[in-house]
C-alpha cells in the first residue's frame, strides 16, 4: 500500500512538473512573440535607422522565436529591411555631384547608374575612374542623415525592449549611448574611409585577407569610393567541399574574433554581405562603418576570462568578471557554475576539439541563454553586462551565426590559442600569417 501510494505521489508530482514545464514553455513562447512584435512595431515608427537597428534582430532567430512564428517574424523584419528609400537616379546623381563638387563626367570615366547593392543608409554603384581603376561608389540617400538622427530620439525605447529581450542586466542607458555613437559614426563616410585605411594598413600584403583601398579624392562625408573587388558572396561557399568551408570559417574567425585582441580594433558588423570569397582563395572584407577600437585593458580582461574558463579556475574567473562589472555579487557567486556558464557561452572556441558547427547547433546553444527555464538564463540575468563587452558579444553572436551557415568541422580553440596564450600557430593559415608578420611586420594601429 505504502509503495503504491509513494508511486502515485511520484507519478502525480511528475505529471504536475510536466504541466508546469509546459506552462513555462508556453509562457516563454508568448513572451518572445510579444517582444518580437514590439520590436518590429518600434522599428516601424522609424524612417532612417530601421534598417540598421533591424540588423540586430537577426540575433533573435537564434532559437528565441518559436518555429511556429519565426517565418512570420522574419517576413515582417524583411519588409522593414527592404523598405529602403526609393530614390530616383537623378536625385542620387545630384547627391554625388554636390558632394564631389563636380559633374559625374568630370569625376569618372564611366558610371553605371544601376546600383549593385543597397546599404542600410545608401546605395553602391560601380564606376571607372579616369585613370582606369574599377571602383565601388557608396552614396548616402539624400536626407537620410537627418532622418537617422531624428530616429535616435526613439533609440532608448528600442534599447529598453531589445535589451530586456537579450539580457535583464544590460545597462540600457549605457547601451543606448554606445549604439547612438556607433550609428552616428556610420553616417560619416570620412570616418569610415579612415577606418578602412587603418584596417588596410594592418592587413597590407596579408596572405589571405584583403581590404579594398580608399580613393580619397573621390570620397566625402556622404560619398565613399573604394577599389572594386571581384569576388563571390559568402553564400557561394555553403555547398563547397569541407576543406574550403573550414578554410573560410577559419579566416572569418581570425579576422572578426582575432582582431579585437591582436589589433585592439574590430568590425562590429560581421555580416555575410561584408565578406567576399576571391578567386585566389583570399577573402575581402568590406564596410567599416560600424567599427570600434577596443581598449587594451578590456581586451586583456576578456582573454583572462577565456584562460580561466579553459583552466576551470573559478576563483580567478570570478575575480576578473567582478573587476569588469559583470558579476556584482562576487562572494555570492558559485564559481563552478560560473565556469560552466563561461564554457557554454564560448562553446565554439573554448573547447579543444573538432566541432561540427551548424546553424541548428548555434541556435540550440543560443537558446540556452534565452529560455527562462534554463539555469544559464537564470544565472545570466542576475549579472550585469557592460556595454563595451555587450557590443563584442553581439559581434561574436553574429559571427558564429555566419560560421554555422558554412557547416564546418573545425577546432577553433587551436586557432584562438594564438591570441589567448600567445602560442605559435598549428594551422596552415596560422603559419602563413606568422611568416607574413615576420617578413613585413604586423602594423598595430595606435
Amino acid at each position: 500500500m505504502a509503495t503504491g501510494q509513494a508511486a502515485m505521489h511520484v507519478g502525480t508530482r511528475t505529471a504536475n512538473k510536466f504541466r508546469t514545464d509546459e506552462r513555462a514553455a508556453a509562457a516563454l513562447e508568448a513572451r518572445n512573440i510579444e517582444m518580437a512584435e514590439r520590436l518590429v512595431t518600434v522599428l516601424g515608427t522609424m524612417k532612417g535607422a530601421a534598417q540598421k537597428l533591424g540588423q540586430m534582430l537577426s540575433m533573435l532567430d537564434g532559437g528565441l522565436i518559436p518555429s511556429s512564428h519565426r517565418e512570420e517574424f522574419q517576413a515582417k523584419l524583411a519588409a522593414l529591411q527592404d523598405n529602403a528609400p526609393k530614390v530616383p537616379w537623378p536625385k542620387m546623381r545630384k547627391q554625388i555631384e554636390g558632394e564631389l563638387g563636380t559633374s559625374l563626367a568630370e569625376a569618372f570615366r564611366s558610371f553605371d547608374e544601376t546600383p549593385v547593392a543597397a546599404a542600410s543608409i545608401g546605395q553602391v554603384y560601380r564606376a571607372v575612374t579616369h585613370d582606369g581603376r574599377d571602383v565601388a561608389v557608396k552614396v548616402q540617400y539624400p536626407g537620410i542623415a537627418t532622418a537617422v538622427r531624428a530616429d535616435l530620439k526613439n533609440l532608448s525605447l528600442f534599447v529598453r525592449v531589445y535589451g530586456k529581450f537579450l539580457h535583464e542586466g544590460l545597462d540600457a542607458k549605457q547601451l543606448a549611448a554606445e549604439l547612438e555613437a556607433r550609428i552616428t559614426e556610420e553616417l560619416d563616410y570620412v570616418l569610415e574611409a579612415e577606418n578602412t585605411r587603418t584596417v588596410g594598413r594592418a592587413f597590407r600584403d596579408h596572405p589571405f585577407i584583403r581590404i579594398p583601398s580608399v580613393v580619397g579624392e573621390l570620397s566625402t562625408e556622404r560619398v565613399l569610393t573604394t577599389e572594386w573587388v571581384d569576388g563571390k558572396p559568402l553564400s557561394s561557399a555553403y555547398d563547397a567541399d569541407l576543406a574550403t568551408r573550414n578554410r573560410i570559417a577559419e579566416i572569418l574567425f581570425r579576422f572578426y574574433s582575432g582582431s579585437p585582441y591582436r589589433l585592439h580594433m574590430y568590425s562590429g558588423d560581421p555580416h555575410p554581405g561584408n565578406a567576399l570569397v576571391l578567386p585566389d582563395g583570399r577573402m575581402a572584407f568590406l564596410d567599416f562603418g560600424l567599427f570600434k577600437r577596443f581598449d587594451p585593458a578590456a581586451a586583456e580582461a576578456e582573454l583572462a576570462i577565456y584562460r580561466s574558463a579553459v583552466a576551470g579556475d573559478g576563483e580567478e574567473l570570478r575575480r576578473v568578471l567582478h573587476e569588469i562589472g559583470f558579476v556584482p555579487d562576487s562572494e555570492g557567486t558559485d564559481v563552478d557554475e560560473l565556469v560552466d556558464v563561461a564554457r557554454t557561452a564560448g562553446w565554439w572556441f573554448l573547447s579543444d576539439e573538432e566541432l561540427e558547427i551548424t546553424s541548428r547547433r548555434v541556435n540550440k546553444m543560443a537558446a540556452k541563454f534565452a529560455d527562462p527555464r534554463s539555469s544559464y538564463y537564470k544565472f545570466a540575468q542576475k549579472q550585469n553586462l557592460p556595454a563595451e563587452h555587450a557590443f563584442r558579444a553581439r559581434a561574436d553572436a553574429h559571427l558564429i551565426a555566419i560560421v554555422g551557415q558554412l557547416n564546418p568541422t573545425i577546432n577553433l580553440h587551436r586557432v584562438a590559442r594564438e591570441w589567448i596564450y600567445g602560442e605559435p600557430p598549428v594551422t596552415d593559415l596560422g603559419r602563413q600569417q606568422l611568416a607574413w608578420e615576420q617578413e613585413v611586420g604586423r602594423v598595430v594601429p595606435a
